[in-house]
């Protein structure tokens, strides 16, 4: 009888883990930006950002972006900016092609910190998001949004490798975690964390290019499923000075 109820036990344990186990999706995505910084004048700037991104096996096209945001400098150390972004979502999975696009309207504020620490600088970012995510069925777009919270910490450090006149060449790497938040969050509190490395090269004091890895580990709504992603990240920096 003993028997009975430990093997019982152990099918029961063994089914219950087999509820709660991780299911990981690898992708490749390579995501390409302009991005522009319009500065007004010693405080103000304006930063203008589009950004593609394209499933690489398969080919095929995750979302668009567009951001805007206005930036104020509080000092040579503290910064804060606040902004829009529409997001346009494709699919989030290269070999479903739904037919259409889901709108995402975004407000985000943020406050950065940079101190210097001999040739090293440290760049510490912290974001608020409020998210409005159009509603959608797997066969069309339904009426109204849901709404949640993100917040989001970037710990970011730039090492100058070389410099010479107005051409440079740094490195940069970073870590950001993204936490959800509204009760529309049930199973993924936690959304993501991206670790990024790159080299950025300066042409000249305005126009500079940069290439990067990114490693996005995301979890989705229910709870049990993730994105293991690997991002190549190609960017394109333009300042416009007024």
């Amino acid at each position: 009888m003993k028997k009975k109820h430990l093997i019982l036990f152990l099918l029961s344990s063994l089914f219950s883990f087999s509820q709660n186990e991780k299911k990981v999706d690898h992708q490749s995505i390579l995501w390409t930006r302009y991005y522009n910084q319009l500065t007004l004048n010693n405080k103000w700037s304006v930063h203008t950002e589009f950004d593609n991104r394209v499933f690489l096996k398969p080919i095929a096209e995750n979302l668009f972006v567009f951001r805007i945001q206005g930036r104020y400098k509080i000092n040579s150390a503290v910064e804060v900016g606040s902004g829009f972004t529409y997001f346009s979502v494709y699919t989030q999975d290269p070999n479903k092609n739904f037919g259409f696009e889901i709108p995402e309207y975004r407000g985000q504020q943020d406050i950065t910190y940079k101190k210097n620490y001999n040739k090293i600088t440290i760049n510490q970012r912290f974001q608020i998001e409020e998210r409005f995510i159009h509603n959608a069925s797997k066969t069309k777009l339904l009426e109204g949004t849901t709404f949640n919270w993100r917040f989001r910490y970037r710990l970011q450090a730039e090492y100058p490798v070389w410099e010479k006149q107005n051409k440079y060449l740094k490195a940069i790497v970073y870590d950001e975690i993204l936490i959800n938040a509204g009760k529309n969050i049930v199973y993924n509190t936690f959304d993501q964390n991206r670790i990024y490395g790159a080299l950025q090269y300066g042409f000249n004091k305005n126009i500079a290019v940069e290439l990067g890895y990114l490693k996005s580990f995301q979890q989705r709504p229910s709870g049990i499923d993730y994105f293991d992603r690997d991002i190549i990240r190609l960017s394109v920096f333009h300042k416009i000075h007024l």
